[in-house]
């Protein structure tokens, strides 16, 4: 409802795109609902030239982190999206679709036969070759959980991100959140036994909610390994020791050493003038049922469970979608039903203070949380610098969030803990080599400010990547402007466009 409608039933969509500019690895995903759970694959781009600025691999393996679902994704939607429970949890993680062998049957299926008993699911394999160098492009495609990814007896060589590409550094572990990509080379150079390969979900700690812990593994097998008696290796594959669950300092450490090319063609560009700032504050509150104007907020039966920027909570359109109102608005001169996401938010506190994360009744987080639905958006002109300045904070969960923005790739500048003070922050700005991405982890009770060049017109969703904040509302929209050329004007809407089935003019 941003770009399109959805498609329909028994109907098609094709959609046309370039690529230009970006090499590496890219995902897709429905966008509907949370049926990206299981609707979903990767896109790996070239060089056209056959050229990497680093040692070519031997081979791509893409590595999917997602997850097994046994309930009904549209209820389980609903659920987050009208503050209903909170319970719904997939059964497991998977690596390429597989679970691996820390699940047996019974713990994911209905077992009726005898044969069930006993069963163990199927690592996803990756066999290599002594001395061969892999390139791992890893996609975290799960709804809730950032992962952290690691093969026993071996390092990685990071190099490119969301396709763009990073300076290579070194590292034992890669720390993924939802909608992120991430590439990294490695060299088979461990004695040729079988090593698992592990993905395990981090969350903040108690008081937060806790979620069962998820973990999935595969392995890595070297070709004609040993596993005779007298041999070093054993039938067991060698398991890596991974980061604690409740770890979020190793995420932070991961995502600050990633660092760019030189050279991009927008670096001068956002190291100039700033045309418009924002400070978005992310976080969780209530609104009343029914519309009402005064209820008893947060976990009361008369309010809703919400997620907001700046205490507004994004309300879907339901008739048209943005981008169609745009180009209506053109030859009728009404856009209607949109407002201005504030460019603050209307009150500043401590918005890292953990005393907010328990919802007490009549405690803090009442007289701070009050929130409310609309549809939002900001409004850029044509080739303006943005800086956007992303605050997480503790209002009922201090978790971390994963920012992403559509038809736009941006320059990470910084990030850390606690409040953004801009006299102490900017000053610690990377306006030299800061990593181009489409995804920026923005830390648990912490911050992370970003620039980008709004150079590409329409109509594109800002949005965290934990599906249960976008469901609850944690999402706005950047409408950028057309330029002053043809090819920097946004074209017609293509004759097959999903039209809305409930739309009305």
């Amino acid at each position: 409802m941003i770009t399109q409608c959805p498609i329909q039933p028994n109907t098609t969509f094709t959609y046309r795109f370039n690529v230009t500019g970006q090499e590496g690895t890219l995902w897709w995903h429905a966008h509907v609902s949370i049926l990206r759970a299981t609707l979903h694959g990767i896109i790996i781009i070239r060089p056209k030239s056959g050229s990497y600025p680093f040692q070519k691999a031997h081979m791509d393996v893409p590595v999917i982190i997602g997850e097994w679902w046994q309930r009904d994704l549209m209820k389980v939607d609903k659920n987050f999206s009208t503050g209903g429970h909170f319970s719904d949890n997939p059964a497991g993680a998977t690596i390429n679709g597989k679970l691996g062998d820390l699940y047996n049957c019974s713990d994911i299926r209905e077992c009726t036969t005898s044969a069930c008993a006993g069963f163990v699911e199927e690592n996803f394999v990756l066999n290599v070759e002594q001395g061969k160098t892999y390139m791992l492009r890893l996609v975290n495609a799960v709804l809730f959980s950032e992962y952290y990814f690691k093969v026993a007896g071996h390092k990685f060589t990071v190099v490119g991100a969301d396709a763009n590409y990073v300076k290579p550094y070194t590292t034992d572990v890669v720390a993924i959140a939802p909608g992120e990509t991430i590439d990294v080379l490695m060299v088979a150079d461990a004695p040729p036994c079988r090593y698992h390969m592990v993905a395990l979900a981090n969350q903040p700690p108690a008081p937060d909610p806790q979620i069962p812990v998820f973990m999935s593994r595969g392995v890595v097998q070297y070709k004609n390994a040993p596993i005779d008696v007298g041999s070093n290796c054993t039938k067991e594959a060698v398991m890596p020791e991974m980061p604690d669950q409740h770890d979020t300092l190793t995420s932070f450490y991961f995502h600050g050493n990633l660092s760019g090319l030189a050279g991009h063609s927008l670096l001068a560009q956002i190291q100039g003038h700033i045309d418009e700032r924002m400070y978005i504050a992310l976080g969780k509150g209530s609104i009343c049922k029914g519309n009402k104007p005064s209820c008893k907020r947060g976990l009361s039966d008369e309010a809703i469970l919400v997620a907001y920027m700046n205490n507004v909570s994004f309300h879907l359109p339901e008739n048209m979608s943005i981008l169609e109102a745009r180009q209506h608005a053109k030859t009728n001169g009404a856009f209607r039903g949109v407002e201005d996401l504030p460019s603050r938010p209307p009150r500043s506190f401590n918005f890292t203070d953990p005393a907010l994360i328990p919802v007490v009744p009549g405690g803090k987080l009442e007289e701070l949380e009050a929130t409310r639905k609309a549809t939002t958006m900001r409004r850029f002109a044509h080739n303006a610098v943005v800086e956007v300045v992303f605050q997480s904070t503790a209002t009922m969960q201090s978790d971390s969030n994963p920012m992403h923005l559509h038809g736009h790739d941006f320059f990470v500048l910084a990030q850390g803990h606690g409040n953004y003070n801009p006299v102490r922050d900017v000053s610690g700005y990377n306006l030299v080599d800061p990593p181009l991405k489409n995804t920026v982890q923005v830390p648990r009770l912490g911050w992370a400010a970003i620039r980008f060049v709004a150079d590409n017109p329409g109509a594109w969703f800002l949005h965290c990547h934990f599906e249960f904040h976008i469901a609850m509302g944690m999402a706005t929209v950047f409408e950028v402007a057309n330029g002053p050329t043809v090819d920097e004007t946004l074209p017609p809407p293509p004759s097959d466009l999903p039209r809305c089935t409930n739309m009305k003019e």
